[in-house]
């Protein structure tokens, strides 16, 4: 993903995307106990990618967020598309 990986900018590009609808995203839902790194580590493989989730669903800087959550889930392409 370049140099601007996990940057204030590259994250306002996330945010714009996902509000205007050229980031196509998938939704689930936050497990008991399940935090965004773990759920990025499941997902992507690299749990150092937590802030792509907090970015796309609108959350600030924090890894724990309330079960029943809905997390927003781009693929890792479609973001380095946007944030090269």
């Amino acid at each position: 993903m370049g140099q601007q990986y996990g940057t204030c900018e590259a994250i306002n590009v996330i945010r714009a995307a996902v509000k205007n609808g050229t980031l196509s995203v998938k939704e689930t839902i936050v497990n008991e106990a399940q935090r965004l790194d773990t759920l990025a580590g499941s997902l992507y493989g690299d749990g150092r990618a937590w802030w792509i989730l907090a970015a796309t669903s609108n959350i600030g800087w924090a890894c724990q967020v309330p079960p029943g959550t809905i997390i927003l889930v781009p693929t890792l392409e479609d973001v380095a598309a946007l944030v090269g």
